[in-house]
């Protein structure tokens, strides 16, 4: 072996002493110092997975917020839901009203909600007698909140036993003298709401015609085929359909006058209602409405009534305990004079 061959390994043994000797002097750390590296790495890991969960949330919130906007915009999806509600109210809630240039809507993360005030006509004023609050989960609304302002509101509970409107077949749920009695005790100079109920089914023109002239018919209540049960195949108790009796010259109510009847109207709604009932039976005081079968009924057999709301001075109404059409009165809201 040559004499530079062997310089070369004992200078790289030499280096490799040296090395061994640098790291036998190095300290080792401590128990304690371990674990606090450990630590910081476990912080320092946990930092940066809130960061990036951070930024994908933030990421994704505008990104679905914009996706809620296009469900509810695309094909006027936010629009239909509203003209459904809104029209579910005139025709299953007697002499109720509503203003939808007040309606507000707002729509969330996969949510809407929509806010609006409900009115009724007592004399010739239009009272504000509360509100509803109905929150949709996309196109699923929850049942309503109500904030109503009534002194004698409808049973949110229906039942055979709570009706104010009954057919001509039905037994009359109430007490007739004690309405009466109400009714005649209530002073001269204010004005009032009844629910009548009549002997037999009447052509809503008839029973115009069969009516006092200082007064104002408010709203129909129809024979559907199913008054006379109350109640749809599953025994679900149904309330009355019907629609306003007068045209209503706002712009944004359904039975403005635009061409058609308020009968053709109510019609119409029913079929809109047909194809949401699931909707319409959320916003509804009923929970069946069994639209579809009674809208063929209306069609097979024509629009007939067996009931009505009539609005005016209390001692006007009074004079409807003497027309033989009208079978009881039930007395509603009263207010201070207001007519003329």
């Amino acid at each position: 072996m040559s004499d530079e061959k062997k310089q070369m390994e004992e200078d790289y043994h030499n280096y490799l002493k040296e090395s061994l000797n640098d790291v036998r002097g190095l300290h080792p750390y401590s128990k304690e110092g371990q674990t606090e590296i450990v630590n910081q790495g476990k912080n320092m890991a946990r930092r940066s997975n809130i960061m990036i969960s951070l930024a994908i949330l933030l990421l994704i919130v505008p990104v679905m917020t914009l996706a809620t906007y296009m469900y509810y915009a695309i094909g006027g999806r936010a629009d239909h839901l509203i003209d459904v509600v809104t029209k579910t109210i005139y025709v299953t809630e007697p002499n109720m009203s509503l203003e939808e240039m007040d309606l507000e809507d707002e729509i969330s993360f996969f949510s809407m909600n929509i806010k609006f005030d409900v009115f009724k006509r007592i004399g010739k004023e239009d009272y504000k007698v509360g509100n509803y609050d109905i929150d949709f989960l996309l196109n699923h609304p929850s049942f309503p909140k109500k904030n109503l302002l009534l002194d004698r509101p409808l049973s949110e509970n229906p039942s055979k036993e709570t009706e104010v409107i009954v057919h001509p077949k039905v037994r009359i749920p109430y007490t007739e003298t004690d309405e009466r009695d109400k009714l005649k005790k209530l002073p001269d100079g204010t004005v009032a709401e009844v629910y009548v109920s009549l002997n037999k089914l009447m052509k809503p023109e008839d029973l115009k015609n069969s009516l006092p002239k200082n007064m104002e018919l408010r709203w129909f209540a129809v024979d559907t085929g199913m008054e006379i049960k109350q109640e749809d195949a599953g025994g679900v108790p149904i309330t009355p359909l019907g629609y306003p009796a007068q045209y209503d010259p706002t712009t944004w109510s359904p039975f403005k006058t635009n061409g058609e009847s308020n009968e053709e109207v109510f019609l119409d709604i029913l079929k809109l209602l047909k194809k949401n009932e699931t909707v319409a039976e959320k916003v509804a005081r009923a929970k069946s409405l069994s639209i579809r079968s009674r809208l063929a009924y209306i069609e097979q057999h024509g629009i007939k009534v067996y009931g009505a709301v009539i609005t005016g001075p209390t001692e006007e109404l009074r004079k409807l305990q003497d027309i033989k059409e009208i079978r009881a009165m039930k007395v509603g809201e009263e207010k201070l004079w207001n007519w003329e």
